[in-house]
């Protein structure tokens, strides 16, 4: 493996790396130490420089040097990346994982859409995202960011599980019990229409981003020109 590859593998593993340290084992210690809006501070900080780091190091490691899995790699990663933007969109409402600046857990009293799937939603939009792109075998940098985002996402979601099973207890093995960590795909059928339509809406703008960011025509496209 060259520097830059290497590189791109050390911004990696600091960026996942810092995340799993910041959010659990040091996290009680430094909020203790700097309050909990300076922690907020110095953790979002960190992350923005690492996540620079990985956006440099990706576009130093050179262009696509792998055989690719073709137009039918193509075709499943585009279907993933628009499962994966209905499972992030849906997650922003009746989440109980997200920040609450009061610090209070808020169960929803229902288990509503994509929360049906399962209980993580945000994270496996982040596994699909990056299946999408190790199924298209295009490069070895691909495949490196590919590989830490996926770790982070499934490895985040159960040290969460752990994190507010200590925090609140009761309440959170409730939402446990309701829910589930591996998705129940089938759920997907029974979510609105309109999620679904604002999810292709954004991944056609997404999509075509991804032509003057990184030089690649990406999901309709790809095909359409």
């Amino acid at each position: 493996m060259d520097l830059p590859l290497l590189l791109l593998c050390a911004a990696c593993a600091t960026f996942v790396g810092s995340h799993f340290l910041l959010s659990h084992p040091l996290r009680a210690p430094l909020v203790a130490l700097l309050g909990e809006r300076l922690f907020l501070l110095v953790y979002s900080l960190i992350a923005l420089a690492a996540m620079g780091w990985m956006a440099f190091a990706f576009r130093a490691a050179g262009s696509p040097d792998l055989p690719g899995s073709g137009e039918t790699g193509w075709v499943v990663a585009s279907l993933l990346s628009i499962v994966a933007l209905v499972m992030v969109l849906g997650s922003f409402r009746h989440n109980p994982a997200l920040p609450n600046p009061a610090s209070a857990l808020q169960i929803p009293i229902r288990v509503r859409s994509v929360f049906r799937v399962t209980r993580h939603p945000m994270m496996w939009g982040f596994v699909l995202w990056a299946a999408s792109h190790l199924i298209l075998f295009w490069s070895w940098r691909t495949m490196i960011v590919a590989l830490a985002i996926l770790i982070l996402a499934l490895v985040g979601a159960h040290l969460q599980d752990r994190k507010k099973e200590h925090l609140f207890g009761v309440a959170w093995r409730s939402w446990e019990r309701r829910t589930c960590f591996w998705p129940r795909w089938r759920a997907l059928f029974t979510l609105s229409p309109f999620l679904w339509l604002f999810a292709i809406i954004l991944w056609l703008g997404l999509t075509w981003l991804h032509i003057p960011a990184a030089g690649i025509p990406a999901g309709l496209w790809r095909w359409i020109g």
